[in-house]
């Protein structure tokens, strides 16, 4: 009795388990499973942008410093633009919490600001624009704003198709069931402004 109703007790265990994949499949658990770690690549890429800028700005305040008659106001600004976004803990858990993404994103658009407005003001000192070192040091922060929106778009668009399975039905009871919560995502005031980076002009000479 024993040794035949082992072997039942087996399959009908393998049934079961086969029938909750083919249900989990069919509910979007694996989906989400897929766009979770998807948002979580994209945002880690997202991070790891934002702290190139920000190490490479204070190699460019050391080299404006040198420029005596720079408008100190504008350089402080950056400078203490920098210190407040870096001072936010950005962590992979960031995604999932609303009020801190937003705080981050604050800051993170301070400090693009910042640097926007240092950057035109540069043009106005000729010794500056003859340094072949802070020349160097701004083509870098070019191609950095560039990964930076690059980044950006990335992960708005995984949050994006995250956020449709999380809202969308049957899915979203998936959603609730698993604790998939909707993740907050880069606010702009026009789609224009999504995949255009800080104005900043490089080819003035």
């Amino acid at each position: 009795m024993t040794a035949v109703s082992s072997p039942l007790r087996r399959a009908a265990l393998l049934l079961s388990a086969a029938s909750l994949a083919v249900s989990l499949t069919g509910c979007g658990y694996n989906d989400f499973q897929r766009l979770d770690e998807q948002t979580k690549s994209s945002w880690s890429e997202v991070l790891n942008q934002y702290q190139r800028r920000a190490d490479l700005i204070p190699s460019i305040v050391a080299s404006i410093k040198g420029e005596t008659a720079f408008e100190q106001d504008t350089l402080t600004k950056v400078v203490e633009a920098r210190a407040k976004a870096t001072s936010i803990q950005a962590t992979p858990e960031l995604v999932n919490n609303p009020e801190a993404f937003n705080k981050f994103q604050q800051a993170q658009g301070e400090l693009s600001g910042a640097l926007s407005r240092l950057m035109m003001v540069t043009e106005n000192y000729p010794n500056l624009k003859a340094n072949q070192g802070f020349q160097d040091l701004r083509v870098q922060l070019e191609g950095t704003e560039n990964r930076i929106t690059v980044a950006r778009n990335r992960y708005i668009k995984s949050v994006q198709d995250y956020n449709v399975l999380a809202r969308s039905f049957p899915t979203n009871l998936t959603a609730m069931a698993f604790s998939y919560q909707v993740k907050p995502t880069f606010t702009v005031q026009n789609e224009a402004q999504i995949s255009t980076p800080p104005t900043i002009d490089f080819s003035k000479k």
